[in-house]
């Protein structure tokens, strides 16, 4: 063990600073520190949580990009059908990073009971749809069965708030009207079975779909098997979506076009942006307030032991294994606060993620509690970044340990 080691690990000990008058300063910068750590850890966790709830959420109605026909490739409803055979279904294999791709049609209906009425869009999906988003949004019942064994089923999921709000229940037919777009204007109405109800926590989607299977849309709009409203497609990384979204463009033909859900909802999605600003602005504060308090803590130790460098230099200690030995000192001090940070923040978001104690209002945020993101590497990232910019920041005030001089030292009380 080296000497400068030696000396900071004497100063730590119990006849160091802790009985000392430096002592509630040192407290308090470690303290600071510590809840540092804590507003880093709560922020990135929250944030990169909700950023991904929202956006698995939207995932989960529209998938990563849509393809659809030129005329309502922007409508909720799919009017004009488009042939199922397509060179890129069901394997997109001119674009590699998508992952999967599915045929789905929407229409208008109205859900009638004796008492009430609400509008919805109904969306039709078979046997190739990614069920693994409702499956953590199922909250009573099972999934449907659109297997290709039958003609058309009846089996729909309806969300939690159409349930609530018209008094249904698993097992109860929900009877809806749909106007066709045929002269007439008829209106036909259909007899669907609740198999399943599902809350996403996405308020503007789950008062809006119904999901019920394709071949019933497909029925109602006089189209054949190999006619579909449009394509839903996934991507292996979302990070990349721009990108790909023109890539999933390019290798259209002439009567389709795509958009990505940034395009589809850009006002959400600008406001997902907000938060990594709002977190970056977050650390640099309290990396900014936890250094300056370890300047004052370091500042106050020099100031004490002033008589202890002179003495060192006397020895002949140079200025910079004088300084290494506070510098050491203030490395523990920010590890014990970063321990400790580390300790209670990863504590909180853990009985939030499991107990789900903070709400949020879903119509303001989109989620009904603050969504919470795990990662070990971003717990290293916020500890090490702390730690090695607190230092970098207190190498200069331990500068001022090479303009005491031994006599001035020795004589100071």
């Amino acid at each position: 063990m080296n000497f400068e080691l030696l000396i900071a690990k004497r100063l730590i000990g119990s006849r160091g600073y802790k009985n000392n008058i430096s002592a509630p300063i040192i407290k308090i910068a470690i303290t600071a520190i510590a809840i540092g750590v804590i507003m880093m850890l709560v922020s990135v966790a929250t944030g990169i949580g909700l950023k991904q709830k929202i956006r698995e959420k939207i995932e989960a109605f529209n998938g990563h990009i849509i393809i659809g026909n030129l005329d309502n490739i922007s409508a909720d409803v799919t009017d004009h059908p488009i042939a199922l055979p397509q060179d890129f279904y069901p394997d997109f294999k001119a674009v590699p990073e998508v992952s999967h791709i599915q045929a789905v049609a929407s229409k208008y209906g109205v859900i009638r009971t004796e008492t009430d009425f609400e509008a919805a869009v109904v969306k039709g999906v078979g046997p190739d749809y990614e069920w693994k988003y409702f499956k953590d949004f199922l909250v009573e019942g099972r999934l449907p069965d659109y297997g290709d064994s039958k003609e058309y089923s009846t089996e729909i999921l309806l969300s939690q708030y159409m349930a609530n709000r018209l008094g249904f229940k698993i097992g109860d037919k929900v009877i809806v009207y749909f106007m066709n777009s045929d002269k007439q204007n008829r209106t036909r109405l259909v007899a669907f079975d609740i198999v399943g109800i599902f809350n996403s926590g996405f308020r503007e989607f789950d008062k809006t779909y119904l999901i019920a299977d394709l071949t019933q849309i497909q029925r109602l709009n006089k189209w054949d098997k190999n006619e579909v409203g449009g394509f839903e497609v996934f991507v292996n990384d979302f990070d990349d979506i721009d990108k790909l979204g023109g890539e999933v463009y390019q290798h259209l033909d002439y009567h389709l076009d795509s958009r990505t859900i940034k395009q589809k909802f850009p006002s959400i999605f600008r406001w997902l942006s907000i938060f990594d600003f709002n977190i970056a602005l977050i650390i640099g504060i309290m990396i900014v307030v936890a250094g300056i308090n370890m300047i004052t803590a370091l500042l106050v130790l020099i100031l004490e032991r002033t008589q202890m460098i002179g003495m060192l230099k006397v020895l002949g200690c140079s200025n910079w294994s004088v300084q290494k030995i506070f510098l050491y000192n203030a490395t523990y001090l920010v590890g014990k606060g970063l321990f400790w940070g580390n300790m209670i923040g990863v504590s909180i978001l853990l009985i939030q993620k499991y107990f789900k104690l903070i709400p949020l209002n879903p119509d303001t945020y989109y989620v009904t509690e603050a969504p919470i993101y795990l990662s070990l590497s971003y717990f290293v990232f916020i500890s090490l970044g702390t730690l090695i910019l607190c230092v970098l920041m207190l190498l200069l005030p331990s500068y001022i340990i090479t303009k005491i001089t031994p006599v001035k030292a020795l004589r100071f009380e």
